[in-house]
């Protein structure tokens, strides 16, 4: 038995591998609503042999789309709408996770085939908001949250986890990275308040603790997630002590496993891409916390993904783009690790498994 291929407990869940699909934007929803694009997108994960798909960033309101074509969560159409994407990833045994996300100073952009920019509000672009006054680099400027505004973003939180568990989701990952609202909070070069929110690693890291809460208790059932960028790259910006700080603070209140990034808070980032360039900052926060981890970062074969765990870098390997290119990438991993027989091949594809 492989690490890759054994089960993993996921807050009571039973997942059976350690090889899962991380959330990627498909910028194809119409008014927040998912299609058959999205069914059949994630759904063939789940027959690749995934452990747990998570569903894209998707909005707990209107105004935390990135783009328009965001997927969302913040009314009952929206849910029916996810309910059958759901049960085919449950059905074809994986879990069906999904990512609730507010892209704060980040949203309403164009989706990034047509140029990632601002759209204007004469083309339909909306006012964003913020922890502060600060544009991301080439942005319009977000207006500042208040604290109503605030007690707002973790409503739509909490109400988006009811409907992602009445729509059959098992899981819930709650994202605070890529520089994304939570993150813009968590981070002071994009987090400049002089108030409850701002100043202290305590305060700045408040709002996310207070989702975590009201996702907790309006979702007692489902396994919680967070995602967290481990840095911001950039000098005087949030690092790995304050992401394995604020980790232990989010496992007291129930969270069951963080999923490690990096990045996207400001473009001066200074990131070296290459074959798991992430992954020593998820060992980093596992080793420092003790916490159950996920890497990521240009995972592309089964051997790779399994070193990794054999390492003790990370409890679970997560993937993106590999799975863009082979959607059955969990089927061809076992393979390349020796013996087919370890995948869960659906018994529909079973005259394709490779023989020794």
């Amino acid at each position: 038995m492989t690490s890759l291929f054994s089960p993993f407990d996921l807050g009571g869940l039973a997942v059976r591998n350690r090889l899962w699909v991380a959330p990627m934007c498909q910028y194809s929803a119409v008014d927040g609503v998912p299609n058959d694009w999205h069914h059949v997108h994630l759904a063939q994960f789940a027959s690749g042999g995934a452990g747990v798909v998570i569903a894209e960033a998707t909005a707990v309101v209107p105004e935390g789309r990135i783009s328009p074509e965001d997927a969302g969560l913040w009314n009952d159409e929206q849910r029916d709408a996810w309910a059958p994407i759901a049960a085919a990833i449950r059905a074809r045994g994986a879990v069906a996770a999904i990512q609730l996300a507010h892209a704060g100073r980040k949203a309403s952009t164009f989706a990034p085939w047509r140029g990632r920019a601002s759209i204007p509000h004469d083309a339909g672009g909306w006012q964003t908001v913020a922890p502060s006054a600060i544009a991301f680099d080439g942005f319009d400027e977000p207006a500042e949250l208040d604290e109503a505004g605030i007690d707002r973003v973790v409503e739509g939180f909490a109400a988006a986890a009811a409907r992602a568990v009445a729509a059959g989701f098992q899981a819930i990952e709650v994202h605070a990275a890529h520089g994304y609202l939570l993150h813009q909070f968590l981070s002071p070069l994009s987090n400049t308040r002089a108030d409850a929110y701002g100043g202290s690693l305590e305060n700045r890291a408040r709002l996310l603790l207070r989702v975590v809460d009201a996702v907790r208790d309006t979702a007692p059932d489902a396994a919680l997630l967070v995602r967290f960028s481990a840095t911001d790259a950039a000098e005087g910006g949030w690092d790995v002590d304050e992401t394995a700080t604020v980790a232990q603070w989010a496992a007291e209140r129930g969270v069951a496993f963080f999923d490690i990034s990096s990045g996207g808070l400001v473009a001066h980032q200074r990131i070296t891409v290459g074959p798991g360039y992430q992954v020593p900052l998820a060992a980093e926060i596992r080793r420092r916390t003790g916490l159950r981890v996920g890497a990521v970062g240009e995972i592309t074969s089964g051997p790779q993904a399994e070193r990794i765990l054999a390492d003790g870098d990370a409890d679970v390997v997560l993937a993106g783009r590999e799975w863009l290119r082979d959607p059955h990438f969990a089927l061809r991993a076992a393979g390349e690790l020796g013996d087919s027989d370890l995948a869960p091949w659906p018994n529909q594809y079973l005259r394709a498994r490779p023989r020794p």
